[in-house]
């Protein structure tokens, strides 16, 4: 019975050029995935001094464990793994942060152009609806316990696929579903309350 292969590593040449020492291979690295992971981290921790500060961390431990990577699995899976244990890790520490965290992520969000209504001006009842939901969102992912709010995050904010967050976190993809399935009643449940008292 003959093994499937897997698919040679994108990022193979520029793992061997770092691994030689060369800095601007690995430089390389933290520009192709340097945006995924501040997304990463900043949804987990909603905290942008927190999230710099992980990103030096995990940037830190990468190149340190770089000459003990062995290609098992990709660079990308290998990354996010030091990510999600270094941000899950800090999360245990930060538990007395959680409401400042929501604060701050809600202001963000009103000041984000991505995220506001263009409509807010003709409909600003529509768009304080919206503020409102978008609220109880953010609140009700900080409820979530830190494993479940991974998931949601890596599947829903990153779009990985259910195979890649269980390569990430080590564990089966059944157990990615289940945690999805969990995280995503919660999620809708207290959307829905929230729509219902507000509607």
């Amino acid at each position: 019975m003959f093994r499937q292969s897997r698919p040679p590593d994108p990022d193979q040449d520029l793992v061997s050029r770092a691994k030689e020492g060369d800095t601007r291979a690995f430089d390389a690295l933290i520009l192709k995935y340097g945006d995924k992971l501040f997304g990463l981290v900043y949804s987990m921790t909603s905290h942008k001094e927190d999230t710099h500060d992980l990103l030096q961390e995990i940037f830190a431990k990468a190149y340190q464990s770089l000459p003990r990577f062995q290609g098992k699995s990709t660079f990308y899976t290998w990354i996010y793994q030091i990510a999600t244990n270094r941000t899950l890790n800090f999360l245990k520490k930060r538990k007395t942060r959680a409401t400042s965290s929501i604060n701050e992520m809600e202001s963000a969000i009103h000041q984000d152009p991505a995220l506001i209504d263009t409509t807010s001006t003709a409909n600003p009842e529509r768009q304080s609806s919206i503020n409102e939901l978008q609220k109880k969102l953010n609140e009700s992912m900080m409820t979530l316990s830190e494993s479940h709010r991974m998931v949601v995050t890596l599947f829903d904010i990153q779009g990985l696929s259910h195979g890649e967050i269980a390569a990430i976190l080590k564990t089966s993809e059944g157990t990615i579903r289940s945690r999805l399935h969990y995280a995503h009643l919660q999620l809708q449940s207290a959307l829905q309350q929230t729509w219902e008292e507000r509607f």
